[in-house]
């Protein structure tokens, strides 16, 4: 015989049910939240420490000439992302991917026209994707390289890392990107070097870092020793800064001690000139000491025999947009790019190439120089 349930049994029953919804909720984003930190971890791993990258292609030119000008040009292309208005999650922006598809390959396109332009003997590009969700896996290597068919190229993965879930609405996904070495004339050999990073749980968050050394036969004998590089920026302290620092300029002195020539160039994430922040910028020096990704360019630790290039044909002018907000005269902008050369190395003209950050949140530096 079928009896009814007290209305007051069922109520109870409904708000205990009320309850439970919540808590399998947050059952499930705790377990998806575990889940994903394992991924994390499994998923890590370091690139090999010391690491030969055989060179691509063959330049008719098969070495360098002394009292000879040459141009090389440094260049982060940002990924392919950054049109002027372009602005980017981690800086305080809203994007974490680029526009579109098209975008991504219209700026590189751009980027490599520059190149171009400027007739660069000696290309070291920056932040060169492939396979990335942020730049739709547009292949950016291939399509640099395929624009300078007469140039030999170096690629070394400067970071991969796993599938970042933020922003939640449109995850940044995962990112694999690189420095590319384009050179008119053969390159002998290259080799990826690994940067030091965080240690402890702090490496999950840094990511892999390195640089690249390619080496150009010179008609001497000697080599010309390039270093391109894009050290850490976000989220690093002062010692990590100062111990990749230390590195790089320990390969460059020990290139020197052989008697060979050498160019270290790219995105340094300091500022360059040490003073660049203070004199683009409207803002009081007090405003600007908290930004540690643009720390003075720590210039005791340049060791003897060789010199940053900042005799810019063009007075001072930025070769980085911080990228919270759409370009515009009330963004903020550094010189965080540039060329640093052994004395055997003359340098005749440098200058921030003024592009209006039209193909990335970066400028090219331009350097002209020759071999003693």
């Amino acid at each position: 015989m079928y009896v009814n349930q007290p209305l007051h049994e069922k109520k109870s029953k409904k708000r205990g049910l009320l309850w439970k919804i919540p808590l399998i909720v947050l059952s499930l984003i705790l377990v998806v939240a575990i889940a994903y930190v394992i991924y994390v971890f499994v998923d890590y791993n370091r690139i090999e420490y010391n690491f030969d990258v055989q060179p691509q292609g063959g330049a008719e030119l098969s070495a360098v000439k002394t009292d000879t000008e040459y141009t090389a040009l440094t260049y982060n292309v940002g990924f392919g992302a950054y049109t002027p208005d372009f602005t980017f999650f981690m800086d305080g922006g809203k994007s974490s991917w680029a526009e579109s598809k098209e975008s991504v390959i219209a700026c590189i396109d751009g980027a490599a026209g520059i190149i171009d332009e400027h007739k660069a003997d000696f290309a070291l590009i920056q932040e060169v994707d492939f396979d990335s969700t942020r730049s739709y896996h547009v292949d950016e290597r291939a399509q640099l390289i395929g624009k300078f068919p007469d140039h030999s190229s170096a690629f070394a993965v400067n970071y991969h890392s796993p599938f970042l879930f933020y922003p939640f609405i449109r995850p940044h996904g995962t990112s694999n990107s690189g420095l590319l070495t384009l050179s008119s004339v053969n390159i002998d050999s290259a080799l990826r070097r690994s940067l030091p990073i965080s240690t402890g749980l702090k490496k999950f968050l840094d990511l892999d870092r390195c640089y690249l050394i390619t080496r150009i036969p010179v008609e001497n004998g000697k080599e010309l020793v390039f270093i391109n590089l894009h050290t850490s920026a976000y989220g690093t302290d002062g010692d990590l800064q100062t111990r990749q620092m230390t590195m790089i300029f320990d390969d460059m002195k020990a290139e020197y001690a052989k008697g060979n020539y050498v160019i270290a160039g790219g995105d340094w994430n300091h500022d360059f000139t040490g003073d660049s922040k203070f004199k683009l910028n409207s803002a009081t020096p007090k405003d600007l000491e908290s930004l540690s990704w643009c720390a003075e360019f720590p210039a005791d630790l340049i060791p003897g025999g060789f010199s940053r290039v900042t005799d810019y044909k063009s007075g001072l002018r930025p070769s980085t947009r911080n990228t919270d907000i759409p370009y515009s005269p009330e963004s903020f902008v550094v010189t965080l790019d540039g060329f640093i050369v052994s004395d055997n190395v003359q340098p005749d003209y440098v200058d921030v190439v003024d592009t209006g950050f039209l193909y990335s949140d970066h400028n090219p530096v331009e350097l002209r120089f020759k071999l003693k």
